[in-house]
């Protein structure tokens, strides 16, 4: 299970201080846990993963027996935000780097831009593939996924006919209400609903995320069971709490003038989960002038783009990693009787061993050049592990906004561009503001 590591933090942070911020984190989970906070009526992820249905399992299998039948090898799933980017990030982390895509339907992701180009390559592998749909928004009025349905919608109609075409999408929307909803009801497509209270970046734990990979074969109850695990972990009122621990010191190093964290892993098959952690957190944080500005790297790789900056540059950061105890493979170094390149002296040791004196390197580097450092250990890769991650920064990301006196669950700037974009493509009821726009540029 998930454990915080603070070493790295004890040079910059005393502990009359961490005692004091964890203070104020028990009192900003009491807001959250009471309902009475800020956007208190979208809390349905507080406990979404002790009250998943028997029967959406059931559903699960329904479809995924109908399109295995069907021979789909292809599934795109239309979305933006937190609508795509929590499937993608479990998606990444438990696949393999270069997975065998004739085993098992291939995922592609649509609705997250405007580009051309990306739409017209989708055209072309839709004419190749067997192809399934799942279109995932609670409105159904955000505009990139929107017209991407539509596009898509249209080839589909075109390529298998309307009737058949109804068995190969899926919506995953509000239950009652939106755009999609009544383009679900009209058309009588298969649909899963998203619970009304839960907003897209708290989502992950919905069906937005677990219906697709549970058809793609992942152990989603696995998933659930981990998140269930953390939900009961971060109830407690406990200095062992993790999502207290984590938020505090976040606040705490904010508090000292560090204005940007940066998630780091050190296995590329994490960083969709810091795209993910970098919307949750952002949408979540920043607002009202206030926020923690969140950025990600991946090192090794990193170190040779940005680390000199991390090392040297100005000192407003600190860096939160994120560690797998156990790793799932191990591949060798072998000796080479020639050592023609100088390595000799690592035959014999694993690629998990290398990478962790790299990472155990970077971190020592890192605190003496003044940037503090949490961590995040996992025991390994996989369901249980990855559904209790999601649910910890969940927990930790809703109580650091209270402390910073910001509701964790509104995006009011992410309005104010769809507002402005709405203009000026010239939907009806913008005139007003389009005018004003159009004076502008």
């Amino acid at each position: 299970m998930l454990n915080i590591q603070l070493k790295g933090c004890e040079p910059f942070v005393s502990e009359s201080i961490k005692k004091k911020y964890i203070t104020k984190a028990y009192s900003a989970m009491d807001l959250l846990d009471s309902g009475k906070g800020a956007g208190g009526n979208m809390l349905g992820w507080h406990h979404l993963p002790s009250e998943i249905p028997s029967s959406f399992y059931d559903k699960c299998e329904t479809i995924k027996k109908r399109w295995e039948a069907k021979g789909i090898n292809s599934i795109i799933i239309v979305g933006i935000g937190g609508s795509y980017l929590g499937t993608k990030a479990a998606l990444t982390s438990l696949s393999k780097t270069f997975p065998d895509h004739r085993t098992f339907p291939r995922i592609t992701f649509a609705g997250t831009n405007f580009s051309e180009d990306f739409y017209s390559d989708l055209y072309d592998l839709m004419t190749l593939k067997n192809v399934a749909v799942i279109v995932i928004s609670k409105s159904g009025t955000t505009a990139e996924p929107a017209v991407a349905f539509r596009l898509i919608k249209k080839f589909m109609e075109d390529k298998y006919g309307k009737a058949e075409a109804r068995e190969r999408i899926v919506t995953v929307t509000d239950k009652d209400k939106g755009a999609l909803r009544n383009i679900t009801n009209k058309e009588g497509y298969d649909s899963f609903a998203v619970p009304s209270n839960v907003g897209g970046r708290y989502s992950v734990l919905s069906p937005v995320s677990l219906f697709p990979l549970y058809l793609v074969g992942f152990d989603i109850k696995a998933m659930i069971e981990g998140a269930k695990e953390m939900e009961h972990a971060c109830s407690k009122k406990s200095s062992h709490n993790p999502a207290v621990v984590y938020a505090a010191m976040r606040n705490v190093l904010h508090g000292f003038g560090k204005k940007e964290e940066i998630l780091v892993n050190f296995n590329p098959k994490l960083r969709y989960i810091a795209e993910w952690w970098k919307q949750l957190f952002a949408e979540s944080e920043g607002k009202d002038g206030k926020g923690i500005f969140p950025a990600f790297v991946n090192y090794t790789t990193d170190l040779h783009a940005i680390g000199q900056y991390i090392q040297e540059g100005q000192r407003t950061m600190f860096e939160t990693y994120i560690e797998i105890a156990k790793p799932s493979n191990d591949v060798v170094i072998p000796y080479d009787a020639d050592d023609m390149d100088g390595l000799n002296y690592l035959a014999g040791k694993t690629m998990s061993e290398c990478n962790r004196l790299a990472m155990l390197g970077t971190i020592m580097a890192h605190i003496d050049g003044e940037v503090p450092q949490i961590g995040i250990e996992i025991d390994e890769l996989n369901e249980y592990e990855i559904g209790a991650l999601f649910y910890f920064f969940e927990k930790a990301c809703a109580i650091s906004s209270y402390m910073l006196g910001v509701n964790p669950f509104n995006q009011p700037g992410v309005e104010a561009y769809k507002k402005n974009m709405f203009a000026l493509f010239g939907r009806p009821g913008y005139e007003d503001i389009a005018e004003s726009l159009k004076a502008r540029l």
